[in-house]
């Protein structure tokens, strides 16, 4: 039996209701605008009821998009314990709101199946450190932590969604040794990938993240979905699209990076960018121009503004609609090794969600690859603007309104959604 990962915060104790008691009613409308009491735990809510077989309707663009559950005693009493607000509808008052959808642009997609959910970490890592783990954690929606050897033997396969956060895909170490050389973790976590490429067979770390960057590919080429956020957006590709080359060998003996790397990417391997430049110094703690707020970058960052959330109509567009439904339209940015995406390095298929109006850079992006998808959100943790090493670790219990966590939640619902409608 695989080792599960359920990390579920802690809930208040409430009275249980007599409405729910009583059931008198067939479903509970979960309200996903301002008057949600927890929006992050009402994910958590509706993935635990598909979990118990009950089929229930992702109301897109009604009420910043609702849930329409069936009013089962387990679920009322989820509902209680996680102090999620939600609303008894009868028979007459669910045809309303079908009408109301059918008349504006919105939509009722139905949500089947709970997806199996795993998150690509090591062994080691806390769940405090990514923000994907940390939303799975308060939302209470379980997960599994696989790495290396695990995807290296095939074990993606037992999934449907997979995230990726911090990892360094060109086998760098986000060139973490150029600001905390001599850093115990740093040491760690080279003798820990050193160990786990000589133990798998391959001459060093590029070549096996390189090799397991390609069983990620594969595993969204024969349906399944990737959420990826922070460094693992931009290096995942630059693995993919340097498979003839090794990046960190182009940097030889310290000295600039070998001027024709650039040219040699086949970025038709590749996910979601092309034509990027890879980073010609070794002392820029920088990977490409992919990224246009360039935390590291020797000439300084560029400044955090806000991104906008596209508005995309729930019937004719109902993959981009879940991945961005939301009670603000407008959220604050926030820092991640890589924060942005550059508007002249994506691949012209690919559907943009949001962006900052105005600047050279998006935030949020979407597409497919095969028969899967894959979506990358910049940036590290979307309530922790300046994330810095060390830093206590955010909690999701000041934050329940989060439009930021609502964005990583959307994903880990949106495949649950019925597979006909998966195509915009």
């Amino acid at each position: 039996m695989r080792r599960r990962e359920f990390l579920a915060g802690s809930v208040a104790t409430l009275a249980f209701p007599a409405w729910a008691r009583a059931q008198r009613v067939p479903s509970f409308l979960i309200p996903m605008d301002d008057r949600q009491s927890n929006h992050l735990r009402a994910y958590g809510v509706t993935f635990r009821a598909l979990e118990r077989g009950e089929r229930s309707e992702w109301l897109l663009n009604y009420r910043d998009g609702s849930f329409l559950l069936p009013a089962s005693a387990a679920t009322a009493r989820d509902l209680t314990l996680s102090g999620v607000v939600a609303e008894p509808v009868d028979d007459s008052e669910i045809a309303a709101i079908h009408a109301e959808i059918q008349e504006t642009n919105a939509d009722a997609v139905p949500l089947e199946k709970a997806p199996e959910v795993a998150v690509y970490a090591p062994p080691n890592a806390a769940p405090w450190d990514d923000a994907v783990t940390m939303a799975l954690g308060y939302a209470g929606v379980g997960y599994e932590k696989l790495w290396d050897a695990e995807v290296a033997a095939g074990g993606l396969g037992a999934f449907d969604w997979l995230h990726l956060h911090h990892e360094d895909f060109t086998g760098q170490y986000s060139k973490f040794y150029l600001n905390y050389a001599g850093a115990p973790w740093l040491a760690e976590m080279v003798e820990r990938n050193q160990r786990m490429a000589s133990q798998l067979g391959f001459p060093h770390v590029p070549a096996l993240k390189r090799a397991i960057a390609q069983s990620i590919a594969r595993f969204v080429d024969q349906g399944g979905f990737l959420f990826a956020m922070c460094t693992a957006t931009e290096t995942l590709d630059l693995a993919l699209a340097g498979a003839g080359i090794d990046i960190a060998a182009s940097y030889a003996d310290g000295d600039a990076m070998d001027p024709g790397a650039s040219e040699r990417m086949d970025w038709s391997r590749a996910l979601a960018f092309q034509n990027a430049r890879l980073e010609p110094s070794p002392a820029a703690a920088v990977f490409s121009d992919i990224d246009g707020h360039q935390v590291n970058a020797p000439g300084g960052r560029q400044p955090l503004g806000s991104f906008t959330l596209f508005n995309f109509s729930a019937k004719i567009d109902p993959v981009a609609s879940m991945l961005v439904q939301n009670h603000r339209q407008v959220v604050p940015d926030y820092y991640g090794l890589t924060t942005s995406f550059t508007r002249h390095t994506l691949k012209p298929a690919l559907t943009v969600l949001a962006d900052e109006p105005g600047a050279p850079w998006v935030k949020y992006i979407h597409g497919e690859h095969g028969k899967g998808t894959w979506t990358f959100l910049g940036g590290h943790d979307p309530e922790d603007p300046q994330h810095q090493i060390g830093d206590l670790p955010t909690d999701l219990s000041l934050h329940p309104h989060s439009p930021g966590y609502r964005l990583i939640l959307n994903n880990v619902l949106f495949p649950a959604a019925k597979k006909k409608e998966l195509k915009t």
